[in-house]
């Protein structure tokens, strides 16, 4: 006969003590309070995804802000990697010092985490017109071909028949 030994059930914290417990942030978490973060930031066009991301949003519009952002989430501490494009003519040491003001202050709001680094690499700079240009999907662009036609239909509808 195996006898169990009594275990004891968790108790209720007493009056005036706290109960115990932990509190953790997913990744994906830090990583969308640094894709919103960094949304307005002046001479950052984008957070590159890489190829791969990149492709995907060609594809399908996508609003994904955690594309392009890495991290690495401690009991007290985050790191961070971007892969950025920044805007041709802006002074990049300037922008990534804004982005780190940005993502520590946003961060340690938000969580009461410590940014212990901020690693950035530039994977290209465009002009703004440049990258409106590749911003367009390819979704976008079936769309306006499908209306194109639509609209060359709708007015060949209209028009009377010629014999020549």
């Amino acid at each position: 006969m195996t006898m169990k030994t009594p275990t004891s059930a968790p108790t209720a914290a007493k009056p005036g003590q706290s109960p115990t417990g932990t509190l953790k942030y997913d990744d994906k978490v830090v990583q969308k309070i640094i894709g919103i973060a960094l949304a307005d930031i002046k001479g950052l066009l984008t957070v590159d995804g890489g190829f791969f991301a990149n492709l995907a949003d060609k594809v399908v519009n996508t609003n994904d802000v955690t594309s392009g952002i890495d991290v690495e989430v401690g009991e007290t501490q985050v790191a961070v990697d971007l892969q950025i494009v920044a805007e041709y003519g802006i002074d990049i040491n300037q922008l990534y010092q804004r982005m780190k003001d940005v993502i520590v202050k946003q961060v340690k709001e938000m969580t009461d985490l410590d940014v212990i680094e901020v690693n950035v690499t530039v994977t290209d700079i465009k002009t703004k017109a440049e990258y409106a240009d590749a911003s367009v999907s390819l979704q976008d662009r079936a769309s306006h071909l499908v209306n194109t036609a639509k609209d060359k239909v709708s007015s060949d509808d209209h028009e009377p028949n010629r014999v020549e």
